[in-house]
């Protein structure tokens, strides 16, 4: 069984935004399947729709912000629906939205009804986790804790297998723990050198306030699937095993001295040799 593999179109946002069309056009000639979105970029759901037809992507899940979702949620996720997507993903949690903070028990709830519209568009709810997720409340990771709060028919698993290692688990033995939970999984791949995380991590993700030093930037660095520290096999048998129905490739910022849409077509062809 080979996996359908979509791409984040967040690792190549730049060009999205240069020019929507011609870099829809690339992904698929690069040999992806499916795409995930990261805003539309003034397009509107109709529009969106009829580029992925004409250019034969699927158009499986879109990150969106709590926030944007909570500020009209039958519109937002009205409009992914007629684009033709199946998930939506909650991308990040803000300090104050996490586990453990002031307005976690009103994100969780957020969640359960933000799932009850979904629901009635034919469209199953995701959280994309990093790695801050995996620090513990009274014993349990966070994230644990905000899977255990929402049944998974409220809530289902986007996990990031980058995150996952960065948190400090196993991500093929974690991507099982959610077996039945996990239709959506991020491939991404990484490089850290030393034990400790530098100080400047989400910089890479346009989070942190100002950049990463020139040290810390060699410490740690996206790289193409296939090219870092990750186990690309044993995930994607952990896949498998746990009924996942896509993998999206995601690469925040480029590294290697590549271009975006170069670190994506090397994914994908890496990807080609392992996705049997």
């Amino acid at each position: 069984m080979s996996f359908p593999v979509a791409v984040q179109l967040y690792s190549v946002r730049d060009a999205m935004a240069e020019d929507f069309e011609g870099t829809i056009k690339k992904v698929k000639e690069m040999g992806y399947d499916g795409v995930e979105f990261a805003g539309l970029y003034g397009k509107s759901a109709k529009e969106v729709k009829e580029i992925c037809a004409e250019n034969g992507l699927t158009p499986i899940s879109a990150h969106v912000s709590f926030d944007e979702i909570a500020a009209d949620p039958e519109r937002v996720i009205g409009d992914y629906a007629e684009i033709g997507c199946k998930y939506i993903a909650i991308p990040y949690a803000p300090e104050d939205r996490r586990p453990g903070a002031p307005l976690f028990d009103e994100t969780v709830e957020g969640i359960r009804e933000f799932s009850k519209i979904a629901k009635k568009f034919g469209i199953t709810m995701l959280y994309h986790n990093h790695d801050f997720e995996f620090k513990k409340i009274d014993g349990v990771y966070g994230l644990d804790l905000l899977y255990s709060l929402l049944t998974p028919d409220e809530l289902q698993t986007e996990l990031d297998t980058c995150w996952v290692n960065v948190g400090g688990e196993n991500p093929a033995e974690y991507i099982k723990k959610y077996a039945g939970r996990a239709p959506v999984v991020h491939l991404k791949d990484f490089v850290m050198s030393g034990k400790d995380k530098p100080q400047k991590l989400y910089a890479l993700i346009g989070i942190d306030d100002g950049a990463q030093d020139e040290e810390e930037s060699e410490a740690f660095a996206f790289r193409p699937c296939g090219y870092g520290v990750q186990d690309m096999p044993a995930i994607l048998d952990a896949c498998k095993e746990a009924g996942a129905n896509w993998v999206v490739v995601e690469q925040d910022q480029p590294s290697m001295g590549k271009t975006p849409l170069e670190s994506i077509k090397m994914s994908i062809d890496f990807l080609k040799t392992i996705n049997k």
